[in-house]
């Protein structure tokens, strides 16, 4: 599916950065003060090893970029750049997402552990973020990160579902970003942008956030049973269809990497299956072919919608109407499909092993 905007000024970089959609990244707001309550003491011990990894700040030197990044870029095909392009400004948004949402937190919790933990996260989001933003600036399309903060619309959640959704995305945005620096790693002369090669240390600390946010939840044993894992289940299956409709509007970009986008996906989620059960109680079982076949659908009902977009008129908006009750079932069909159960080990912490 050819993305539905172009993304050639820096006014349509902040256009894209600011939309609102079903697979575009979001800004979210919370309850401070439920935040603030949150209780780590059952996990002291597995806290604060934790906390002194964040403090080595392993990655402190990593997001310098050297002499020769301009020189590695290669001409892109004029689609291709746009895929690209449309792969920065979703990363750069979603990174500085987390890092506007910890650095609420911060300010508004009292909670030593809360306020030691957002503060490393700020530093790590911020580093992410601003990293991307440079290669956007290399292309003459770099995000003011400041304008974006104070207008880009915000979705309120409770805390539980900033822990639930903030876990699955550090996780699944590792297993994104290792499995594309394997397969570059494997396949050096398809790495066509320098970005990718500081893709492993990066993901690692996608990875270590996610741990934090594993602590938290392990920490509230209520938050991972009873009518708690219809929720778990909504965000594995939201954020995995998300991650899948939006992975299909850039075949030119998984190919030139060598990849291909159905298999990319798939190989992601069950990276993210076996991440995912050091505190889930249950996950979705993705080689079903009903759970396939479904996530295909929504693909095919997303190109459909776009089309009666660009359409107009009454007759667009009935049909992309009718794309977005036939995505609606789809999705319900999908949530109710059985799930794997998974007892939850003694041992919490994970190792990047990817």
């Amino acid at each position: 599916m050819a993305l539905d905007t172009t993304i050639d000024s820096p006014e349509q970089v902040m256009a894209h950065a600011k939309a609102r959609t079903l697979i575009s990244p979001r800004f979210y707001t919370t309850d401070y003060d439920a935040m603030n309550r949150i209780d780590v003491s059952p996990m002291r011990a597995e806290w604060d090893a934790h906390m002194l990894e964040y403090a080595g700040d392993n990655n402190h030197d990593h997001f310098q970029r050297t002499g020769d990044f301009l020189a590695e870029m290669h001409d892109l095909d004029p689609a291709m750049r746009q895929e690209f392009l449309d792969f920065l400004v979703t990363s750069l948004t979603s990174e500085y997402s987390g890092c506007v949402l910890y650095n609420e937190i911060r300010k508004n919790v009292t909670n030593p552990d809360m306020k030691q933990l957002m503060t490393y996260l700020v530093r790590d989001e911020s580093r992410h973020a601003n990293f991307i933003n440079q290669s956007l600036k290399d292309f003459g399309l770099g995000v003011d990160l400041a304008t974006l903060k104070a207008t880009k619309d915000y979705t309120y959640f409770k805390p539980k579902y900033v822990l639930y959704a903030t876990y699955l995305s550090e996780k699944i945005g590792y297993a994104r970003y290792i499995t594309i620096y394997r397969q570059l790693e494997r396949n050096p002369e398809k790495r066509f942008h320098p970005i990718f090669k500081w893709f492993e240390r990066w993901c690692n600390d996608e990875f270590r956030h996610g741990e934090s946010f594993a602590l938290m939840m392990r920490a509230d044993p209520s938050l991972l049973r009873g009518g708690n894992v219809l929720w778990i289940r909504f965000f594995l299956l939201a954020v995995y269809a998300t991650m899948y409709v939006r992975d299909h509007t850039r075949p030119m970009l998984h190919r030139a990497m060598g990849l291909e986008s159905d298999s990319f996906d798939y190989k992601v989620f069950d990276i993210c299956s076996e991440i995912t059960r050091q505190v889930f109680p249950i996950v979705l079982d993705t080689d079903n072919p009903k759970f396939r076949a479904g996530l295909s659908r929504l693909h095919r009902l997303s190109e459909a919608a776009e089309a009666a977009k660009a359409r107009g008129g009454v007759v667009g908006a009935i049909k992309r109407a009718a794309c977005a009750v036939g995505a609606a079932a789809t999705f319900a069909r999908l949530y109710v499909l059985p799930v794997k159960r998974n007892a939850l080990p003694e041992q919490v912490r994970v190792a990047p092993a990817w």
